[in-house]
Protein backbone atom coordinates (compact mmCIF):
# COMPACT_ATOMS: atom_id res chain seq x y z
CA UNK A 1 0.00 0.00 0.00
CA UNK A 2 1.37 3.24 -0.98
CA UNK A 3 2.34 6.10 1.40
CA UNK A 4 -0.32 8.80 1.10
CA UNK A 5 2.63 11.31 0.70
CA UNK A 6 3.70 9.29 -2.57
CA UNK A 7 0.20 10.52 -4.15
CA UNK A 8 -0.28 13.75 -5.96
CA UNK A 9 -2.11 16.27 -3.79
CA UNK A 10 -5.92 16.49 -3.78
CA UNK A 11 -6.15 13.75 -6.25
CA UNK A 12 -5.15 10.66 -4.46
CA UNK A 13 -3.35 9.38 -7.64
CA UNK A 14 -0.43 7.35 -6.88
CA UNK A 15 3.19 9.56 -7.87
CA UNK A 16 5.17 7.86 -11.06
CA UNK A 17 8.37 6.23 -10.50
CA UNK A 18 10.67 8.74 -12.20
CA UNK A 19 8.43 11.36 -9.38
CA UNK A 20 9.35 8.79 -6.89
CA UNK A 21 12.93 9.29 -6.54
CA UNK A 22 12.31 13.08 -6.19
CA UNK A 23 10.74 12.75 -3.15
CA UNK A 24 12.17 15.52 -0.29
CA UNK A 25 14.23 13.61 2.09
CA UNK A 26 12.25 13.20 5.00
CA UNK A 27 9.97 11.16 3.20
CA UNK A 28 13.06 9.10 1.83
CA UNK A 29 13.94 8.49 5.35
CA UNK A 30 10.43 7.21 6.52
CA UNK A 31 10.43 5.30 3.66
CA UNK A 32 13.92 3.17 4.64
CA UNK A 33 12.46 2.91 8.30
CA UNK A 34 9.65 1.24 7.18
CA UNK A 35 11.97 -1.14 4.91
CA UNK A 36 14.10 -1.93 7.82
CA UNK A 37 11.45 -2.80 9.88
CA UNK A 38 9.80 -4.85 7.52
CA UNK A 39 13.55 -6.55 7.31
CA UNK A 40 14.40 -6.77 11.21
CA UNK A 41 10.42 -7.99 11.75
CA UNK A 42 11.28 -10.82 9.21
CA UNK A 43 14.65 -11.63 10.19
CA UNK A 44 12.95 -12.28 14.07
CA UNK A 45 10.22 -14.06 12.37
CA UNK A 46 12.65 -16.12 10.53
CA UNK A 47 14.82 -16.42 13.65
CA UNK A 48 12.29 -18.19 15.37
CA UNK A 49 11.11 -20.34 13.07
CA UNK A 50 14.48 -21.90 13.15
CA UNK A 51 14.48 -21.99 16.32
CA UNK A 52 11.14 -24.02 16.33
CA UNK A 53 13.06 -25.99 13.85
CA UNK A 54 15.95 -26.64 15.72
CA UNK A 55 14.34 -28.31 18.80
CA UNK A 56 11.89 -29.96 16.37
CA UNK A 57 8.72 -28.12 16.54
CA UNK A 58 7.98 -29.46 12.92
CA UNK A 59 9.03 -32.94 13.18
CA UNK A 60 6.77 -36.06 13.69
CA UNK A 61 7.59 -37.38 17.18
CA UNK A 62 6.27 -40.13 19.64
CA UNK A 63 5.54 -39.53 23.37
CA UNK A 64 7.31 -40.93 26.39
CA UNK A 65 6.68 -40.64 30.23
CA UNK A 66 9.13 -41.62 32.49
CA UNK A 67 8.23 -41.84 36.37
CA UNK A 68 10.18 -41.02 38.66
CA UNK A 69 9.96 -40.72 43.30
CA UNK A 70 11.44 -37.10 42.39
CA UNK A 71 12.01 -34.78 39.77
CA UNK A 72 14.57 -32.44 41.18
CA UNK A 73 17.26 -30.99 38.69
CA UNK A 74 14.88 -31.74 35.63
CA UNK A 75 13.84 -28.76 33.85
CA UNK A 76 11.94 -28.62 30.57
CA UNK A 77 14.14 -29.02 27.42
CA UNK A 78 16.28 -31.20 29.23
CA UNK A 79 17.64 -33.53 26.50
CA UNK A 80 17.33 -37.65 26.77
CA UNK A 81 20.85 -39.09 25.69
CA UNK A 82 21.74 -42.27 24.21
CA UNK A 83 25.54 -43.15 23.90
CA UNK A 84 25.98 -39.07 24.51
CA UNK A 85 23.94 -38.27 21.87
CA UNK A 86 20.52 -36.16 22.51
CA UNK A 87 17.84 -38.04 21.09
CA UNK A 88 14.46 -36.73 23.12
CA UNK A 89 13.74 -33.16 24.70
CA UNK A 90 11.47 -32.77 28.23
CA UNK A 91 8.33 -31.42 27.38
CA UNK A 92 6.40 -31.38 30.64
CA UNK A 93 6.56 -32.28 34.09
CA UNK A 94 3.94 -32.87 35.61
CA UNK A 95 2.68 -34.37 39.26
CA UNK A 96 0.53 -37.70 39.07
CA UNK A 97 -2.18 -38.53 41.32
CA UNK A 98 0.16 -41.20 43.48
CA UNK A 99 3.05 -38.31 44.34
CA UNK A 100 5.14 -39.26 41.78
CA UNK A 101 6.77 -37.22 39.22
CA UNK A 102 6.18 -37.70 35.77
CA UNK A 103 8.75 -36.61 32.87
CA UNK A 104 7.24 -36.01 29.21
CA UNK A 105 9.57 -36.47 26.58
CA UNK A 106 9.32 -35.78 23.05
CA UNK A 107 11.38 -38.34 20.95
CA UNK A 108 11.58 -37.58 17.21
CA UNK A 109 10.50 -40.33 14.83
CA UNK A 110 13.81 -40.73 13.08
CA UNK A 111 15.53 -41.37 16.73
CA UNK A 112 13.11 -43.50 18.32
CA UNK A 113 14.10 -46.96 17.06
CA UNK A 114 17.14 -46.68 19.59
CA UNK A 115 14.65 -47.35 22.30
CA UNK A 116 13.43 -50.67 22.70
CA UNK A 117 11.15 -52.48 25.07
CA UNK A 118 13.90 -54.03 26.87
CA UNK A 119 15.49 -50.00 27.36
CA UNK A 120 16.80 -48.75 30.80
CA UNK A 121 16.64 -45.11 31.46
CA UNK A 122 18.34 -43.22 34.54
CA UNK A 123 18.25 -40.01 36.11
CA UNK A 124 21.36 -39.09 37.71
CA UNK A 125 22.36 -36.20 39.29
CA UNK A 126 26.14 -35.28 40.25
CA UNK A 127 27.93 -33.74 42.69
CA UNK A 128 28.89 -31.18 39.80
CA UNK A 129 27.43 -30.47 36.77
CA UNK A 130 23.32 -30.72 36.12
CA UNK A 131 20.94 -33.57 35.97
CA UNK A 132 21.30 -35.98 33.19
CA UNK A 133 18.53 -38.14 31.51
CA UNK A 134 20.20 -41.28 29.93
CA UNK A 135 18.49 -44.61 28.34
CA UNK A 136 20.28 -47.56 27.77
CA UNK A 137 19.69 -50.06 25.11
CA UNK A 138 20.89 -53.75 25.36
CA UNK A 139 19.01 -55.70 22.82
CA UNK A 140 18.41 -53.55 19.53
CA UNK A 141 16.63 -56.51 18.19
CA UNK A 142 13.83 -56.41 20.49
CA UNK A 143 10.47 -54.72 19.61
CA UNK A 144 10.67 -51.39 19.26
CA UNK A 145 9.32 -48.77 21.85
CA UNK A 146 5.79 -47.79 21.46
CA UNK A 147 4.58 -44.29 21.53
CA UNK A 148 3.04 -43.14 24.67
CA UNK A 149 4.76 -46.21 26.57
CA UNK A 150 5.70 -45.15 30.30
CA UNK A 151 8.70 -46.50 32.16
CA UNK A 152 9.73 -46.22 35.39
CA UNK A 153 13.38 -44.42 35.69
CA UNK A 154 15.88 -45.64 38.06
CA UNK A 155 18.25 -42.85 40.01
CA UNK A 156 21.44 -41.92 40.72
CA UNK A 157 22.51 -38.82 43.27
CA UNK A 158 25.57 -38.83 44.19
CA UNK A 159 24.88 -36.34 46.49
CA UNK A 160 23.21 -38.96 48.28
CA UNK A 161 25.64 -40.96 48.68
CA UNK A 162 27.80 -38.59 50.62
CA UNK A 163 26.29 -39.02 54.16
CA UNK A 164 26.93 -43.13 53.50
CA UNK A 165 30.44 -42.40 52.40
CA UNK A 166 30.91 -39.76 55.62
CA UNK A 167 29.24 -42.33 57.74
CA UNK A 168 31.30 -45.60 56.39
CA UNK A 169 34.51 -43.30 56.96
CA UNK A 170 33.84 -42.20 60.77
CA UNK A 171 32.71 -46.52 61.43
CA UNK A 172 36.11 -46.88 59.80
CA UNK A 173 38.34 -44.24 62.02
CA UNK A 174 36.65 -45.77 64.90
CA UNK A 175 37.55 -49.18 64.00
CA UNK A 176 40.93 -48.17 63.92
CA UNK A 177 40.72 -45.88 66.92
CA UNK A 178 39.90 -49.08 68.92
CA UNK A 179 42.55 -51.38 67.02
CA UNK A 180 45.54 -48.98 68.13
CA UNK A 181 44.34 -48.12 71.58
CA UNK A 182 46.83 -49.74 74.27
CA UNK A 183 44.26 -52.69 74.81
CA UNK A 184 43.39 -53.49 71.62
CA UNK A 185 44.11 -56.06 69.18
CA UNK A 186 47.42 -54.36 67.33
CA UNK A 187 48.73 -53.52 70.51
CA UNK A 188 48.29 -57.33 72.00
CA UNK A 189 49.84 -58.36 68.18
CA UNK A 190 52.57 -56.72 69.36
CA UNK A 191 52.98 -57.68 72.91
CA UNK A 192 52.86 -61.30 71.44
CA UNK A 193 55.46 -60.34 68.60
CA UNK A 194 57.83 -59.03 71.54
CA UNK A 195 57.34 -61.90 73.17
CA UNK A 196 58.60 -64.69 70.72
CA UNK A 197 61.32 -62.37 69.52
CA UNK A 198 62.67 -62.42 73.22
CA UNK A 199 61.89 -66.25 72.98
CA UNK A 200 64.11 -66.93 69.59
CA UNK A 201 67.01 -65.14 70.85
CA UNK A 202 66.64 -67.15 74.11
CA UNK A 203 68.67 -70.31 74.79
CA UNK A 204 66.69 -72.98 72.89
CA UNK A 205 66.44 -70.67 70.08
CA UNK A 206 63.43 -71.27 66.94
CA UNK A 207 62.93 -74.92 68.80
CA UNK A 208 61.89 -73.53 71.90
CA UNK A 209 58.95 -71.61 70.13
CA UNK A 210 58.15 -74.60 67.81
CA UNK A 211 57.94 -77.58 70.61
CA UNK A 212 56.42 -74.67 73.39
CA UNK A 213 59.10 -74.95 75.96
CA UNK A 214 62.61 -75.61 76.48
CA UNK A 215 62.99 -78.61 77.97
CA UNK A 216 61.14 -80.47 75.01
CA UNK A 217 63.84 -78.67 73.00
CA UNK A 218 66.41 -80.24 74.85
CA UNK A 219 65.00 -83.75 73.76
CA UNK A 220 64.73 -82.96 70.42
CA UNK A 221 68.71 -82.32 70.36
CA UNK A 222 69.22 -85.26 72.23
CA UNK A 223 67.19 -87.65 69.91
CA UNK A 224 68.85 -85.70 67.06
CA UNK A 225 72.57 -86.99 68.45
CA UNK A 226 71.46 -90.24 69.43
CA UNK A 227 70.31 -90.41 65.50
CA UNK A 228 73.63 -88.71 64.21
CA UNK A 229 75.27 -91.36 66.39
CA UNK A 230 73.10 -94.27 65.08
CA UNK A 231 73.71 -93.17 60.93
CA UNK A 232 77.49 -92.92 62.16
CA UNK A 233 77.66 -96.86 62.81
CA UNK A 234 74.97 -97.36 60.09
CA UNK A 235 77.84 -96.05 57.48
CA UNK A 236 80.57 -97.90 59.19
CA UNK A 237 77.92 -101.53 58.58
CA UNK A 238 77.73 -100.33 55.00
CA UNK A 239 81.23 -100.29 54.62
CA UNK A 240 81.92 -103.59 56.35
CA UNK A 241 79.17 -104.47 53.72
CA UNK A 242 80.15 -103.42 50.92
CA UNK A 243 84.05 -104.83 51.50
CA UNK A 244 82.07 -108.50 51.85
CA UNK A 245 80.14 -108.41 49.26
CA UNK A 246 81.98 -106.11 46.55
CA UNK A 247 85.54 -107.09 47.59
CA UNK A 248 88.01 -109.08 45.70
CA UNK A 249 86.99 -112.22 48.42
CA UNK A 250 83.82 -111.28 48.90
CA UNK A 251 80.30 -112.34 47.54
CA UNK A 252 79.61 -110.90 44.26
CA UNK A 253 83.16 -112.39 42.68
CA UNK A 254 82.73 -115.71 43.73
CA UNK A 255 78.90 -115.71 42.63
CA UNK A 256 79.97 -113.91 39.40
CA UNK A 257 82.46 -117.23 38.85
CA UNK A 258 79.65 -119.34 39.47
CA UNK A 259 77.56 -117.81 37.33
CA UNK A 260 80.39 -118.24 34.82
CA UNK A 261 80.71 -122.19 35.13
CA UNK A 262 76.81 -122.37 34.91
CA UNK A 263 77.03 -120.61 31.47
CA UNK A 264 79.90 -122.81 30.76
CA UNK A 265 77.84 -126.19 31.87
CA UNK A 266 74.48 -124.25 29.61
CA UNK A 267 76.61 -124.21 26.31
CA UNK A 268 77.90 -128.28 27.07
CA UNK A 269 73.78 -129.22 28.10
CA UNK A 270 73.09 -127.16 24.82
CA UNK A 271 75.16 -128.82 22.31
CA UNK A 272 74.26 -132.17 23.93
CA UNK A 273 70.33 -131.39 22.98
CA UNK A 274 71.42 -130.10 19.91
CA UNK A 275 73.21 -133.71 19.33
CA UNK A 276 70.48 -135.80 20.74
CA UNK A 277 67.80 -133.35 18.49
CA UNK A 278 69.50 -135.36 15.53
CA UNK A 279 69.00 -138.54 16.95
CA UNK A 280 65.74 -137.97 17.24
CA UNK A 281 65.47 -136.89 14.21
CA UNK A 282 66.98 -140.01 12.81
CA UNK A 283 65.20 -141.84 14.93
CA UNK A 284 61.59 -140.35 13.62
CA UNK A 285 63.05 -140.66 9.72
CA UNK A 286 63.94 -144.66 10.84
CA UNK A 287 60.27 -145.17 12.08
CA UNK A 288 58.57 -143.43 9.08
CA UNK A 289 60.56 -146.06 6.89
CA UNK A 290 59.61 -148.78 8.95
CA UNK A 291 55.58 -147.79 9.08
CA UNK A 292 56.21 -147.32 5.16
CA UNK A 293 57.69 -151.11 5.23
CA UNK A 294 55.05 -152.11 7.34
CA UNK A 295 51.87 -150.80 4.70
CA UNK A 296 54.08 -152.64 2.15
CA UNK A 297 54.52 -155.87 3.77
CA UNK A 298 50.93 -156.31 5.12
CA UNK A 299 49.84 -155.49 0.77
CA UNK A 300 52.14 -158.29 -0.11
CA UNK A 301 51.02 -160.52 2.23
CA UNK A 302 47.70 -160.02 0.60
CA UNK A 303 48.01 -160.52 -2.90
CA UNK A 304 50.37 -163.83 -1.57
CA UNK A 305 46.90 -165.00 0.19
CA UNK A 306 45.44 -164.49 -2.97
CA UNK A 307 47.32 -166.54 -5.20
CA UNK A 308 47.94 -169.49 -2.47
CA UNK A 309 43.80 -169.20 -3.06
CA UNK A 310 44.12 -169.22 -6.98
CA UNK A 311 46.57 -172.01 -6.44
CA UNK A 312 44.80 -174.02 -3.96
CA UNK A 313 41.42 -173.72 -6.49
CA UNK A 314 43.53 -175.14 -9.41
CA UNK A 315 44.87 -178.10 -7.84
CA UNK A 316 42.00 -178.78 -6.79
CA UNK A 317 40.27 -178.41 -9.91
CA UNK A 318 43.19 -180.30 -11.21
CA UNK A 319 42.76 -183.35 -8.61
CA UNK A 320 39.17 -183.63 -9.85
CA UNK A 321 39.53 -183.70 -13.34
CA UNK A 322 42.46 -185.72 -13.35
CA UNK A 323 41.74 -189.48 -14.85
CA UNK A 324 43.91 -191.17 -12.62
CA UNK A 325 42.68 -189.75 -9.81
CA UNK A 326 41.73 -192.06 -6.70
CA UNK A 327 38.23 -191.89 -5.66
CA UNK A 328 38.59 -191.78 -1.81
CA UNK A 329 34.68 -191.87 -1.57
CA UNK A 330 33.16 -195.17 0.76
CA UNK A 331 30.09 -196.22 -0.74
CA UNK A 332 27.95 -198.60 1.66
CA UNK A 333 25.96 -201.43 0.35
Amino acid sequence: MSDPKDTIAGSGRPLPADELGQLPPVANLEFKAVLLLVFMAALVIGSALYVLYARGLFESTQKLVLVSEDSEGVVVGMDLTFSGFPIGRVRRIELADDGKARIIIDVPTRDAHWLRTSSVFTLVRGLVGSTNIRAYTGLLKDPPLPDGAVREVLRGDTGAEVPKLIAAAKELIENLNSLTASEGAVAASLGNVQKLTERLNGPGGALSVLLGNEAEAKKLIATLDRTNALLTKLDGLAAKTDTQVFGAKGVMPEARATVVQLNALLGEARTSLKKVDAVLVEAQAVGANARAATDDLGTLRGEVESSLRKVDGLINEVNRKWPFARDTEIKLP
